[in-house]
């Protein structure tokens, strides 16, 4: 259940996207607004995702399906619809068949999981392969590290901490990590890339979060993604289940 809320959208008929020349004269400045420019373009995107979770003792792989419409539904099922899960801006929703469970909320619930503040925004630049904060607000110094563009804010926050690695060919986020040391927190994501009819989208992407000495691992694979079809996002909570709430 955890992993199925926490996945990622895949692709088929692709090609692996690699790393290009770094310049190491490009300033802070230009490597942002080149990131900003690559955004990919669709409407919608489906495909399938092969997760792997593992938190502690606890570990398991799933297949699911992805379905978003960008800036406006994230929609994944597991296989016969046991967990789906439905995320908008405003609300985060969930079911569980083999728990006779939901959770309708806002989203306390993934950040609780993660360990980091979240939003609809944040989750969906999570799964694009975009900064997950907005690199327009803040001003960083640069400086080439394992070939690719490191970022780092110039003033660096107490209780707060950002750093976000850009890699060369389209700077696309090569790593982006959020920490709060004062709460022995931090979320890192690592990706690589693929090219689907010109988007470059996230084709491996490994998730780590840490809170207070536990690990959460999630690695993602994206599959047989197809973007700007006709979809929808099924969803009702089936009667008599049990509502999740939180502590």
């Amino acid at each position: 259940m955890i992993a199925l809320l926490l996945t990622l959208g895949a692709c088929k008929s692709t090609k692996s996207v690699t790393g290009g020349e770094v310049d190491s004269k490009l300033s802070a400045k230009n490597i942002i607004n080149a990131h900003y420019s690559n955004q990919p373009k669709f409407k919608t995107l489906r495909g399938r995702v092969k997760i792997d979770y593992a938190n502690g003792d606890d570990s398991q792989g799933v297949n699911v399906s992805l379905r978003m419409e960008k800036d406006k539904v994230i929609w994944m099922s597991a296989p016969l619809g046991v967990v789906k899960a439905h995320i908008t801006p405003n609300k985060v929703s969930f079911y569980n068949k083999l728990q006779n469970e939901y959770f309708d909320g806002d989203f306390s619930y993934l950040s609780e999981l993660l360990g980091t503040e979240l939003d609809f925004e944040k989750v969906q630049n999570l799964i694009l392969g975009n900064a997950v904060l907005d690199l327009r607000k803040e001003k960083f110094n640069t400086e080439v590290y394992n070939g690719n563009y490191q970022l780092k804010p110039k003033n660096a926050q107490e209780f707060f901490k950002i750093l976000f690695q850009l890699e060369p060919k389209n700077f696309k986020i090569a790593s982006q990590e959020i920490s709060q040391p004062e709460k022995a927190r931090q979320l890192q994501a690592r990706y690589t890339y693929q090219d689907i009819s010109g988007n470059v989208l996230p084709e491996d992407v490994k998730i780590t979060a840490e809170e207070a000495g536990g690990l959460t691992t999630i690695d993602l694979n994206f599959r047989n993604l197809e973007l700007n079809k006709p979809i929808s996002f099924p969803y009702e909570v089936p009667r008599g289940y049990n509502k999740i709430t939180l502590k």
